[in-house]
C-alpha cells in the first residue's frame, strides 16, 4: 500500500531534508520512525527538498508498506518516535501511482522577514531580518517582472543539479504584515536556492540599491554573478503542494505568524 503524509518542521534544528551518511536529516528522522511503526525497512520521498535551516508547514511524503496499520499509527505513532521539531499532520492512503514529487501541480513557499532596527532573538531562528525600512510598492513592481515562464538561471545555486532552469512562476507577492513583510512564491517547480535568491534580490530593491527593472534585466542576462546574494534561510517556509483535488488531499499550513 502506497501513504502520503504531511509534515512540518522546524528546518533550524536539522542539516536538511536528504539523507546523508552523518544522519540528522528530516529524511533520516522519519524513516527511522515510520520504520518503528511499519516493523519493516520505509523509504520515503518527499515534494520538495529543502536545506539546513529552512521549515515546512506543509511538505508531503510518500512511502509504500507491506504492513496494514491504521491512518492513526502513521500519524501519532510516528510522532512518538520523532524529534519535537517535526511533526506528522496527517495521513492518507493514495492510489500506487501517485508520486509525493512528480504529481504534484505546483508548490508555494513563504518567506517572513522582519523589519526592525534591532535583530531578534526568540525569532532568530524563524525569520530573516533587516533593520532598514523597505520600500514595499517597489519591491512588488520587480516582483510583478518575475511572474511567468522564465530560464531562472540569474537566480539558481551553484550546484543545482535541475536538468533545466525554465521554471514557470505562478505568483510573487509581496505584503506588509505588522513588522513583517512576508513573500509568497508560487510554482510548478523551484530550483536550488530560488527562492532565497529572489528574496535577496527583492530586499535590494526594497532598500533602494536597486530600480525595480533592474530585476528583469537580471533575469534576462541568465547570470548570477549580476543579482543579490544569497538571503538567510531562517524566514524560509515551504507552505503547499497542490494536487489533483480528486485525491482530497489536506492543504497547505499556517505558518506561526497567520
Amino acid at each position: 500500500m502506497r501513504f502520503a503524509l504531511g509534515l512540518e518542521y522546524d528546518g533550524a534544528a536539522f542539516r536538511g531534508w536528504q539523507t546523508q551518511s552523518g544522519g540528522h536529516t528530516l529524511q533520516d528522522a522519519l524513516e527511522a520512525a515510520l520504520t518503528q511503526v511499519a516493523a519493516q525497512p520505509v523509504a520515503t520521498v518527499c515534494a520538495g527538498r529543502t536545506d539546513a535551516g529552512v521549515h515546512a508547514t506543509a511538505q508531503v511524503v510518500h512511502f509504500d508498506t507491506s504492513n496494514q496499520r491504521p491512518l492513526t499509527a502513521w500519524v501519532r505513532g510516528v510522532n512518538a518516535h520523532l524529534p519535537a521539531a517535526m511533526a506528522v499532520r496527517w495521513a492518507h492512503c493514495v492510489p500506487e501511482d501517485f508520486h509525493a514529487r512528480f504529481s504534484a501541480r505546483s508548490r508555494t513557499y513563504q518567506y517572513w522577514l522582519l523589519v526592525d532596527p534591532v535583530r531578534p532573538a526568540l525569532l532568530s531562528q524563524r525569520v530573516g531580518w533587516v533593520f532598514r525600512p523597505l520600500d514595499l510598492e517597489a519591491m512588488r513592481a520587480a516582483a510583478l517582472l518575475l511572474e511567468g515562464t522564465h530560464d531562472f538561471s540569474a537566480f539558481r545555486a551553484a550546484e543545482c543539479q535541475a536538468a533545466s532552469p525554465v521554471r514557470s512562476l505562478h505568483a510573487c507577492r509581496v505584503e506588509q504584515r505588522g513588522r513583517f513583510v512576508r513573500f509568497e512564491f508560487r510554482a510548478n517547480a523551484f530550483l536550488h536556492h530560488m527562492v532565497r535568491n529572489l528574496v535577496g534580490s527583492l530586499v535590494y530593491v526594497g532598500l533602494g540599491r536597486r530600480a525595480p527593472n533592474w530585476i528583469g534585466e537580471v533575469l534576462a542576462a541568465r547570470e548570477r554573478s549580476l543579482a543579490a546574494p544569497t538571503f538567510a534561510a531562517a524566514g524560509l517556509y515551504f507552505s503547499a503542494v497542490e494536487y489533483d483535488a480528486a485525491l482530497t488531499l489536506p492543504g497547505g499550513g499556517a505558518t506561526p505568524f497567520e
